[in-house]
């Protein structure tokens, strides 16, 4: 494991597996103690299909709990990514049991079965600059609005489950083509190119390690990423290097925004931003203001008794 401690207080570590994980239910507990004693936050996810996960503490405390995943047989090997966050990005630790490690809401769908060919960070920009490959960003709209490959095809999904009415939709486009999909850290495009090994599609391929994976091991001379990529906690979003970026989350609909977006004059702080103002009223707005006025009356009282204190 790298250890970040020397540089930031918090380790941030993305982890995923496919497994056949029968047992899952029995993990709940000793993780869910593990994680409250070792003092980490975030959010673990088991389901028979396996793993998947964000997690922070300090280094010390993320190997704990990654020596413990890793002597599970069914989880060696698992996917992992670390980066680091100046603060705390998570409030509470989540240990949940689910359906499915990522919801697709396709039944059948198996990565240990049928999975695209994994493409290695270096060898990601050769695949992609070639003309007869469909770049997809599997993510969701949200998540592309703040950055995504050049080129890539943005689905503008709300959420996964729509994804695999895309790809019906487009079947023709996609027809001798090769395909290549990214996500954040990979267990989405994974499970994206299951679903479309199983349509026939042959020359399928998938980021392995994801986007996160990428932005660590490419310079930034030679990315063909533009913008940011949003992350699922509150740092909001990472760069190149994995260095903590300048996203934000408007606080009305939680839709990251960028440094330009604030500039904007549909933008209040707490109340409204480029993307929620014109889907909300002006009751809506209302409401959204003077909760935000209770936040910073909260954040002053706080400041003062610190001060005093």
């Amino acid at each position: 494991m790298t250890d970040h401690s020397s540089d930031t207080p918090f380790t941030v570590a993305a982890l995923y597996r496919f497994a056949r994980l029968d047992h899952y239910r029995s993990l709940q507990e000793p993780l869910a103690k593990l994680c409250c004693n070792q003092g980490i936050k975030g959010t673990l996810l088991l389901a028979s299909e396996g793993i998947n996960g964000t997690i922070a503490g300090t280094a010390a405390a993320i190997g704990k709990l990654v020596d413990f995943l890793e002597a599970e047989p069914a989880l060696t090997g698992m996917e992992l990514k670390y980066s680091s966050a100046s603060e705390m990005p998570f409030k509470r630790m989540k240990v949940r049991l689910k359906k499915e490690i990522v919801t697709m809401g396709v039944d059948d769908i198996d990565p240990l079965q049928s999975v695209g060919t994994y493409v290695p960070a270096n060898e990601w920009n050769r695949l992609i600059s070639d003309p007869e490959t469909i770049v997809i960003d599997t993510r969701n709209d949200y998540e592309t609005a703040i950055g995504t490959f050049q080129g890539a095809v943005d689905p503008q999904t709300k959420t996964f489950r729509e994804f695999p009415q895309w790809v019906e939709k487009h079947r023709d486009d996609l027809a001798g083509k090769k395909i290549a999909m990214f996500c954040t850290g990979g267990i989405r495009c994974e499970k994206a190119t299951a679903y479309v090994k199983g349509l026939g599609f042959e020359d399928v391929f998938h980021l392995k390690g994801g986007i996160l994976k990428y932005l660590e091991d490419v310079p930034a001379e030679e990315s063909r990423w533009e913008g940011e990529c949003f992350v699922f906690d509150e740092r909001v979003s990472v760069g190149h290097g994995l260095v903590e970026g300048e996203a934000e989350l408007c606080h009305a609909c939680r839709n990251p925004i960028a440094p330009q977006d604030k500039l904007s004059p549909l933008f209040e702080e707490g109340v409204s931003c480029p993307n929620c103002y014109h889907e909300r009223t002006d009751e809506d707005r209302a409401r959204f203001a003077e909760r935000q006025k209770q936040v910073r009356l909260a954040r002053e009282r706080g400041l003062k008794q610190h001060i005093g204190s």
